[in-house]
């Protein structure tokens, strides 16, 4: 029996608990932050795209900022929330989360939500990364070339909620797994650019040739003459 199963026979031997996202939290929209208002300094901030193309399950610092005077008309994460991405042009991307971990409070921008709630931060995050989860998002998504969910549909998602402890166990053995992967990418990376070298320079000396000049083609002449006169 593994550890998480003893946790959960332990302090719920019963069966695990399910709750609505509703019922252990609350969703607030992001407003009024464009690509054009970051920055590189001042109060940190994430935009929508950004949960896309930059974080993880989970973030300590912010890869942009904005403005203080800004960030005081912009909706706010706390440290422990998610920030979630809502709007995206394919059904995969839409509810992408990264646990906001850092000790500020960050600007959010519109077509993302904020995510404040009781649980472990990790769990949920990779909560809404699980099967169990996309098979309830999927219901909920409108819209043709733009995919979007809202605050509301998003509430009402059931998700098992253990006790603290058994989520914690389970974040720490994701987290293990997640590295694992990391290191495996890298490591894969790294020997796919080694091949890809090692390709480029076998194709480049394979099919680098010496042009002859005029006074070896001259001399190639003359040679193949002398064999010809050899022969009469």
């Amino acid at each position: 029996m593994s550890r998480i199963d003893e946790l959960i026979a332990d302090h719920c031997p019963e069966g695990v608990a399910f709750k609505t996202l509703g019922d252990v939290g609350e969703f607030t929209r992001g407003n009024g932050l464009q690509k054009k208002d970051l920055t590189e300094s001042g109060v940190g901030a994430i935009h929508y795209g950004q949960v896309y193309t930059h974080y993880g399950i989970w973030a300590a610092e912010t890869k942009s900022c904005v403005s203080p005077e800004l960030a005081k008309k912009l909706r706010k994460a706390k440290a422990g929330d998610l920030v979630i991405a809502t709007t995206s042009e394919n059904d995969e991307d839409v509810c992408k989360a990264v646990a906001w971990l850092g000790t500020d409070d960050i600007a959010v921008s519109g077509d993302a939500y904020i995510y404040h709630h009781s649980l472990e931060p990790k769990y949920v995050a990779y909560f809404f990364q699980s099967e169990q989860f996309q098979s309830q998002k999927i219901r909920h998504i409108t819209g043709t070339k733009v995919k979007r969910i809202s605050g509301e549909s998003m509430a009402k998602f059931r998700i098992p909620v253990p006790p603290r402890e058994v989520q914690r166990e389970i974040v720490k053995v994701l987290d293990t797994f997640t590295k694992l992967e990391a290191e495996l990418e890298a490591e894969l990376e790294a020997e796919l650019e080694a091949r890809r070298r090692q390709y480029q320079y076998y194709r480049d000396a394979l099919l680098t040739f010496a042009e002859r000049t005029d006074a070896s083609k001259q001399a190639s002449k003359q040679a193949s003459k002398h064999k010809v006169g050899d022969l009469e």
